[in-house]
Order: structure tokens, then C-alpha cells, then sequence
């Protein structure tokens, strides 16, 4: 006899149970420490990021409109997800209600293919400024810029939908357990009792389309930008061409390396126990890193940083002296 938990042919869950690190409870602890501390950092590393880049006039350029996105992308990829492991890991109820998971996956799915472009055009933006400096102003236009940022949300909406639309028809047949800290569409095609082959399909080019597109793109750029460079007669020079390309290509490299093991590989080899950890490292450690990466690699952004604290002293000063006084 059916069990009261289990759902009928067709019929979806009330709730789906995310694993986690339940088998491992020992474990639960440190990384919800973990979880909270990287949460908090990201929250204030990224929202320190697109004030900088909103409010100093010398950040005003494309570069940095592409990054005020991408730390509102690893903003949204945080609160996402990162709540919902820290309710779940504080308590004995490891649930989320069913459409709640497929916000949780289709969001994290629109963010995830929009961040490939927009990592994508910041790589456009590196090539026109080394390659094209003279020309940098008239190609890298503020309108240009704004297309590409339209598109780039766009498209991975667009992505999103189709996904969305052929995961909620999948039948679960009482499978009610996903093995991850949240919501996943490879995890929900893997739960599964149908033959899943138009869904695997479906994931697997789309994926690629947004995930080897962009990233070809960007070994293009950086190809055309390596030969650039060695044409440079000064060390200096060279030095400072290759100081404004090598946080993006850390970046590059913490999105795209986790992506392709997660989704370029074929679904008969997914692993839900590796996939869990690979999924919570870029939901939660890329966007925490990728502020301070910008940060402690980037001039401008320092002195941004600097020219805004400066201005909150003085307004303090002014304004607030008993809030800034040590006494």
C-alpha cells in the first residue's frame, strides 16, 4: 500500500527533503558556521561593490557596469539558496515545499546562464581596451554596454523557462529525497521515475550553448589579448595590461571549472555525493570571493573604496560627530 508521503503517478510532492549533510551530522555545525560567516561576507562584499561602482564618478566605465552585475548576480545566487541551508541545518526538518524548489532551481538556472554572459562581455570589454585602446570609448558605448547586459538577462531567463517548463512535468513516483543542500535541475531530473532522455538532451545542449559559447569567447579575447600584450615593448606595461585581466580570469576560472563538471558531463556518470559539495562551493564560496578578488587586485577599486569611506568620515564628522567619536 501507497505510503501517506509518497505522491501517485503525476501527482508532484507537498515537499521535497534535501539531505544535506545528514549522514554526516558532525559535520553540520562547522558548516553552518561556515554557511553564515560566507553569507555575511558576500552580503557585504558585494553590496560594497556596486556602491563603489554607483556612486564614484571614476568607475563609471564598462568594466565596471559588467561588475556592479556580477555582484548583483552573486547576491541573488546567495539568498537563493544560502537561507534555506541555514534554516534547514539549524533544525531537524530538512524540507522545502515544492514550489519553493522550483523557484529555488529555476532561479539559480536564470542566474547561472546570465552570469556566463556577462562574465562573457567583461572579456569583450578586457580585449577593446588593450587591443583597441584609441577605439575603447567609441565601441565600449554606454548604450552597447546596456544591450549586452539586456541580453545577458534575457537569454538566461529564456534558458530558465524552457528548463523549468520540462522539469515540473517530470513524475517523482513518492521520491521525495534529493541528496544536496538545494534545489537543482540535474538533482530533480536525477530524482526522477520517467525515462528523462528529452529533459537530459534538452539540459545538455542549452547548457553547453550558454556554458562553451561564452567561455570560447573569452579564450578568444584573452588569446588575441596574450599576443597584444607581448608586443609591448616596456616590463611595466606588460605588467599593468596583464593587472587588469587577471581577476576576471580567476573569476573565469571558480564559475566555469565547477559548471562544466556539474552539467557538461553525461547524466548515466552524475554523482548526487560529489555533485552537492561542487554545487554548494559555487553557490556560496565564488560569490563570496569574488568581491575581495576585485578588491585586492584592482587599484581603482581600492581607491573607490578609500574615496567612499572618506566621504562617509566627513559626512560623520559633520553630520554625526557624537556617532564618531571613540569616547
Amino acid at each position: 500500500m501507497r505510503s501517506d508521503n509518497q505522491s501517485i503517478w503525476g501527482d508532484p510532492p507537498k515537499d521535497f527533503i534535501l539531505l544535506g549533510v545528514s549522514d554526516r551530522p558532525w559535520l553540520e555545525l562547522p558548516l553552518f558556521v561556515v554557511l553564515l560567516v560566507s553569507y555575511v561576507l558576500a552580503m557585504l562584499g558585494n553590496i560594497s561593490i556596486i556602491l563603489v561602482s554607483r556612486l564614484d564618478p571614476q568607475l563609471h566605465s564598462p568594466m565596471y557596469i559588467f561588475l556592479s552585475h556580477l555582484s548583483f548576480l552573486d547576491l541573488c545566487y546567495t539568498t537563493t539558496t544560502v537561507p534555506q541551508m541555514l534554516v534547514n541545518m539549524g533544525s531537524s526538518s530538512k524540507t522545502i515545499s515544492y514550489s519553493g524548489c522550483t523557484v529555488q532551481y529555476a532561479i539559480f538556472h536564470w542566474l547561472g546562464c546570465t552570469e556566463c554572459i556577462i562574465l562573457a562581455a567583461m572579456a569583450l570589454d578586457r580585449y577593446v581596451a588593450i587591443c583597441e585602446p584609441l577605439r575603447y570609448t567609441i565601441i565600449m558605448h554606454r548604450p552597447l554596454c546596456q544591450q549586452l547586459v539586456a541580453v545577458a538577462w534575457l537569454s538566461g531567463f529564456g534558458n530558465s523557462l524552457v528548463q523549468v517548463v520540462l522539469t515540473v512535468q517530470l513524475p517523482f513516483c513518492g521520491r521525495q529525497v534529493l541528496n544536496n543542500f538545494f534545489c537543482e535541475v540535474p538533482a530533480m531530473i536525477k530524482l526522477s521515475c520517467t525515462d528523462t532522455a528529452v529533459n537530459d538532451t534538452t539540459l545538455a545542449v542549452l547548457v553547453a550553448f550558454f556554458v562553451l559559447v561564452p567561455l570560447a569567447l573569452i579564450l578568444l579575447s584573452y588569446g588575441f589579448i596574450v599576443r597584444a600584450v607581448f608586443r609591448i615593448q616596456s616590463s611595466k606595461g606588460r605588467h599593468k595590461a596583464f593587472g587588469t585581466c587577471s581577476s576576471h580570469l580567476v573569476v573565469v576560472s571558480l564559475f566555469y571549472l565547477p559548471a562544466i563538471y556539474m552539467y557538461l558531463q553525461p547524466p548515466s556518470s552524475y554523482s548526487q555525493e560529489q555533485g552537492k559539495f561542487i554545487s554548494l562551493f559555487y553557490s556560496i564560496i565564488t560569490p563570496t570571493l569574488n568581491p575581495f578578488i576585485y578588491t585586492l587586485r584592482n587599484k581603482d577599486v581600492k581607491g573607490a573604496f578609500r574615496r567612499l569611506l572618506a566621504r562617509i568620515w566627513r559626512f560623520c564628522i559633520r553630520y554625526r560627530p557624537e556617532m564618531c567619536s571613540f569616547h
